[in-house]
C-alpha cells in the first residue's frame, strides 16, 4: 500500500535534463503566483507612502529579495516538478511561508527587518531541500554543477538568517550584496553548465509563460496605483483625466513587452542575461504603480513634485533599459534583426527623454501624457518596421 501512496501520489521529482517540452502551466502554478501579488502590494504600498531616493532604495532591494525567492520557486518546478502530491505539498509550504512574508514586507526595511528576515530564511531552508532533494536523482554529470548550486543556497541561508540580528541600515546593506550575489551566480551557474559536454539548460514555453505571467502581476500594480490615487484624491476633471492617462503607461510597457519580449525563447547561451533583464523590468513597473498614487492625488497642482516625477519616469527609464538587454538575448534578435536593432537606439533615447522629463516636471497630466507618447513611439518604430518586412507574418508580434 505505502508502494503505491508513492508511485502515484509522493513520487520524487524530476531529474535534470528530464524536461518536458510541451508542458503547459498549471493551475497550481498561478494560485502560487497569486500569493506573490499580495507581497508586492504590500512592498509598492510602502514605496507609495515615502518616495525618497531612501525609500527607492529600500524598495528595490525588498523587491530583489521577493523576485529571487520567485525564480527560485519558479524554476525548480519548471525543470523538476510533477503534477503529484508531493509537488502540491511543497509548493503550499512556499505558499504558507509566503503570506507570512508578506506580514512583514512592508516595513522590512525598518522594524519588521527580522521577522522578515526569518521568515525568509525558513522560505530558503525549504527551496534549499527541495534543490537537494533533485541532486539525489541526477546523472554524474550534474553533480559538480548542483553542488555548487546548493552550496550558494546553503550560504543564502546562513547570511538571511544571520541578517535577523543586524541593525535596520546594516541589514538592508546585506541583503543588497546577497542580491547582487545571487545574480553573479545565476551568470556563473549558466557558465559552468556550458562548460559540461552534456549539460545544456534552455528554457521552455512554459518558462517564458511564467516570466511573463509574472510581469502581469507587476503591471496591475499601476491599475492599483492609479484607482488608489483617484479614490483618495478630489475627483475633478483635472484628476480623473490624469489617472486615465497615467494608466495608459501601463498600457505601453505591456504593449511593448508583449510584442517583442513576450513569449519569446532566448538564446540557450543567453539564458541568466534574459531572466536577470527581468529583474529591472518588473520591479520598475512595480515602482511606477506605486508613484502613481502621489501623483494622481497633485493632479491640479501647477507642476510636479520631485519624488513621484523622478520615480516614475526613472521607472520607465530602467524598463525600457531591462528590454533592451531582454531582447538582445532572444533567439529572435538577430534572425528580425531590421526591427530589433533600430529598437535599441530608439529605447535608449526614449528613457533619456523620460528623465528629461523628470528634470522639466510640467503640470502632472502634461508629464504623464509625455511618457505616454514616449512609449508609443517606440512601439510605433517596432510596427513600422515589422510592416516593411517583406513577410510580416513571421515576426508578427506575439500579443499585438
Amino acid at each position: 500500500m505505502f508502494s503505491l501512496f508513492r508511485q502515484r501520489f509522493w513520487q520524487p521529482p524530476r531529474a535534470h535534463g528530464e524536461v518536458i517540452e510541451d508542458r503547459s502551466v498549471s493551475f497550481l502554478e498561478l494560485f502560487y503566483d497569486l500569493v506573490y501579488v499580495v507581497v508586492i502590494a504590500r512592498a509598492a504600498h510602502e514605496l507609495a507612502e515615502h518616495l525618497t531616493w531612501r525609500g527607492v532604495g529600500e524598495f528595490a532591494v525588498v523587491f530583489g529579495l521577493i523576485w529571487l525567492g520567485w525564480l527560485n520557486g519558479t524554476t525548480y518546478y519548471d525543470l523538476h516538478g510533477r503534477e503529484d502530491g508531493r509537488t502540491r505539498t511543497f509548493v503550499f509550504l512556499q505558499m504558507l511561508t509566503l503570506a507570512l512574508l508578506a506580514v512583514y514586507t512592508a516595513d522590512a526595511a525598518g522594524d519588521g527587518g527580522t521577522g522578515f528576515a526569518v521568515v525568509y530564511t525558513v522560505f530558503l531552508v525549504i527551496l534549499t531541500w527541495m534543490w537537494y532533494t533533485v541532486r539525489r536523482q541526477d546523472a554524474e554529470e550534474y553533480m559538480a554543477l548542483t553542488a555548487r548550486y546548493l552550496m550558494g543556497m546553503l550560504v543564502s541561508i546562513l547570511v538571511m538568517g544571520g541578517s535577523a540580528f543586524l541593525p535596520d541600515g546594516a541589514r538592508t546593506v546585506v541583503w543588497g550584496v546577497f542580491i547582487a550575489s545571487w545574480v553573479v551566480l545565476l551568470v556563473l551557474t549558466e557558465r559552468w553548465a556550458q562548460r559540461g559536454r552534456d549539460i545544456a539548460f534552455t528554457a521552455t514555453d512554459s518558462l517564458v509563460e511564467r516570466f511573463g505571467l509574472f510581469t502581469i502581476i507587476v503591471l496591475g500594480e499601476v491599475v492599483v496605483g492609479v484607482v488608489t490615487g483617484l479614490s483618495e484624491a478630489e475627483r475633478s476633471f483635472e484628476t480623473m483625466a490624469t489617472g486615465v492617462i497615467g494608466l495608459m503607461i501601463g498600457f505601453g510597457i505591456w504593449w511593448t513587452y508583449f510584442d517583442y519580449v513576450g513569449r519569446r525563447l532566448p538564446r540557450p547561451e543567453s539564458l541568466s542575461q534574459w531572466m536577470v533583464s527581468h529583474l529591472p523590468i518588473t520591479m520598475s513597473i512595480a515602482a511606477s504603480g506605486a508613484a502613481m498614487v502621489s501623483l494622481i492625488e497633485h493632479a491640479a497642482d501647477d507642476g510636479l513634485q520631485a519624488g513621484p516625477a523622478w520615480v516614475l519616469s526613472g521607472s520607465v527609464a530602467v524598463a525600457l533599459g531591462g528590454l533592451i538587454v531582454a531582447m538582445r538575448a532572444l533567439g529572435d534578435y538577430e534572425r528580425l534583426a531590421s526591427i530589433y536593432r533600430p529598437l535599441v537606439p530608439t529605447m535608449v533615447v526614449a528613457a533619456a527623454a523620460a528623465l528629461l522629463v523628470a528634470w522639466w516636471r510640467p503640470a502632472p497630466w502634461l508629464f504623464v501624457l509625455l511618457l505616454v507618447g514616449l512609449l508609443s513611439a517606440v512601439w510605433w518604430l517596432a510596427i513600422d518596421r515589422w510592416l516593411r518586412l517583406d513577410d510580416p507574418g513571421t515576426a508578427r508580434p506575439n500579443a499585438g
